[in-house]
């Protein structure tokens, strides 16, 4: 599995970091690279919430630091998946000012283009 294989959008569902783990939010998250072949994420979160992230991809594990803006602050964490194949990563993550007894999830199944190969 290389980076390439990872470019496209994925459909999502996860949950905060609590106590429970029941998934409270769903959305996309869209992988492209930059001219390094690092990774470029992008996340919409309940069709209102934008978060942006770059990362890197190695041994089947993808490690992404992302941020977005909120109430006038700016909230930082990192997120990591297990690349279980292309179409499925399997995640978790942490943000600074989250709850530090628990870390967030996140599943993610690749969206299947509509276009058909000729």
């Amino acid at each position: 599995m290389t980076t390439h294989d990872l470019i496209g959008k994925y459909s999502i569902s996860g949950s905060n970091q609590e106590e429970t783990n029941q998934m409270t939010y769903k959305g996309i998250l869209t992988l492209s690279l930059d001219e390094n072949n690092r990774i470029i994420a992008h996340w919409l979160i309940n069709n209102e919430q934008e978060q942006m992230g770059n990362g890197f991809f190695k041994d089947r594990i993808l490690v992404i630091n992302f941020n977005y803006n909120e109430d006038n602050k700016t909230y930082k964490g990192v997120a990591v998946y297990r690349c279980i194949n292309k179409d499925f990563l399997d995640g978790f993550w942490s943000e600074k000012h989250g709850n530090p007894l628990y870390l967030g999830n996140e599943r993610c199944l690749r969206i299947q283009s509509s276009e058909r190969p000729n």
